[in-house]
Parts: C-alpha cells; sequence; structure tokens
C-alpha cells in the first residue's frame, strides 16, 4: 500500500440517484464549463458521520444520470486513512443524504499544489517494500486543492 498525505484524483462513472431513491429532487446537476459540482462523500464501509471527504466532479454531462466523470478527493480532519482503488465505490452526497454514487476507475495521488505525484517505481521496493501497482491510500492530512492564485486569497 501507499499512504498519500495529500489529495486524489479520480476517473470513473457517476450515476445519481433519483428522487425516489432519496437523490436530488431537482435531478443531476447541470455544471458548466466554469464550476465544478462540489459536494460531501464517503467511501464504505465508512458512513458520512465517520469518514467524510470533499469531493469536485467535472466533466460529467449536464443533466445525465449516469456519466464518466473525473474529480478529486480532498479527506476530512479528523478522519483516518481510507483505501481509494480501482473498482471501489464513492458515495457522493449532499450533508449527510447520499445523491449519487462514483465507481472509481483510475487514481492518481496529488501534491499540496494540485500537481500529480509520481507513481513508486519498482527500484524504490528495496526501501519502502512497495511495488509500482500498489493502491493509493489517502490519510487525513490536511490537505488543500489550490492553485497559486487561491493560495494567495487564502
Amino acid at each position: 500500500m501507499v499512504m498519500m498525505t495529500g489529495s486524489l484524483a479520480v476517473r470513473g462513472t457517476v450515476v445519481w440517484l433519483t428522487p425516489q431513491q432519496g437523490g436530488r429532487v431537482s435531478g443531476p446537476p447541470e455544471p458548466d464549463y466554469d464550476y465544478d459540482y462540489t459536494a460531501t462523500a464517503y467511501l464504505p464501509p465508512r458512513t458520512a458521520e465517520d469518514g467524510q471527504v470533499g469531493i469536485a466532479l467535472r466533466g460529467f454531462a449536464p443533466g445525465a444520470w449516469r456519466a464518466v466523470a473525473e474529480g478529486i478527493l480532498v479527506p476530512g480532519q479528523g478522519h483516518r486513512a481510507q483505501q481509494v482503488v480501482p473498482g471501489c465505490i464513492v458515495v457522493v452526497t449532499e450533508g449527510v443524504r447520499p445523491v449519487a454514487l462514483f465507481t472509481v476507475e483510475e487514481v492518481s495521488a496529488l501534491a499540496a499544489d494540485g500537481t500529480a505525484v509520481a507513481e513508486p517505481r519498482a527500484a524504490d521496493t528495496s526501501i519502502t517494500g512497495l511495488t509500482a501497482d500498489a493502491p493509493y491510500r489517502h490519510s487525513t492530512a490536511a490537505a488543500r486543492w489550490t492553485t497559486p492564485e487561491t493560495a494567495a486569497v487564502s
């Protein structure tokens, strides 16, 4: 396992819950090119109360009940590490109410400045015991998804 202390970039498929399933009354969100959809989420077996993370999704078809999307997961402060690997399900919530299921297909670690972190190489295994195909994990270290412009504002 690779223990990541920052945010994760993810790609996968989002399926929005219908209002009858307890999802958004207004249906799937309709983001535009200027704004991402932001919410909270958790990875089962955790719950919204004990494992909430921040999530931002983009690139999905506006109004589609099922669509390919990319996003960012930002660990919540005070929550323990959670394993994020291709195939896992992220429950997207608004507050504690589930509104969508996001199936992770690709995971990339991000540095605090939002740049991609290179995966460990096989040569690194003698020191760390890690392999190049090890799944990523993120910890609850205070990680921020910022750009140099927003960092100046904070």
